[in-house]
């Protein structure tokens, strides 16, 4: 369970986790970026088989069981791979991508700053499939791809970040947002 906060706050904590790996203040702007304030309600959407918790939030949760269980009833195996990541962990990330020696501009083409991945706002679900349990761009080629490009819209769930998206994020088959009834 997370606290809500309020925007000011939220900002000044996005903008204090910047200054370490050097993020331009103006990058959320100049790439059109969305904040993604974390939600004070999160409940858990999954367990791997390792036994790690993924948690969303509840809408999300719900729709993903459906389309989870929609694809098996086709003979289709969805894994979740990621899903809710707070603003620390995402920092966390990109901290560790800095020391392996990636540089930040390629960095920031893969992940979202912290306070803008859709994984903060426990809707975004990165998925992978048995035959492709990593994520990355061969995830494309997969049935489990083929399928949610074909059904996921049924379940409110949508691919963020399709080839020449307007953030200039790489093309990302294995990253599906839940939306509702909210089709932006």
């Amino acid at each position: 369970m997370h606290q809500a906060v309020s925007n000011n706050e939220f900002f000044a904590r996005v903008g204090s986790i910047f200054q370490e790996p050097g993020i331009p203040p103006g990058l959320p702007a100049s790439k059109n970026l969305i904040p993604w304030p974390e939600p004070a309600v999160l409940v858990t959407a999954d367990i791997s088989a390792n036994g790690r918790i993924f948690q969303l939030k509840p809408p999300a949760a719900v729709a993903w069981q459906a389309l989870k269980a929609a694809a098996a009833d086709d003979g289709v195996a969805l894994l979740m791979v990621s899903a809710f990541r707070s603003v620390e962990y995402q920092a966390t990330i990109i901290r560790r991508k800095l020391e392996r020696g990636l540089s930040l501009a390629h960095i920031l083409t893969v992940n979202a700053p912290p306070g803008y991945s859709e994984h903060h706002g426990g809707c975004a679900i990165d998925i992978g499939s048995p035959d492709c349990p990593d994520i990355g761009e061969a995830f494309e080629n997969t049935d489990a791809y083929r399928w949610l490009a074909a059904n996921a819209e049924r379940f409110g769930l949508y691919l963020s970040f399709p080839r020449d998206n307007i953030y200039g994020y790489v093309y990302e088959p294995w990253h599906w947002r839940y939306r509702g009834d909210d089709k932006t």
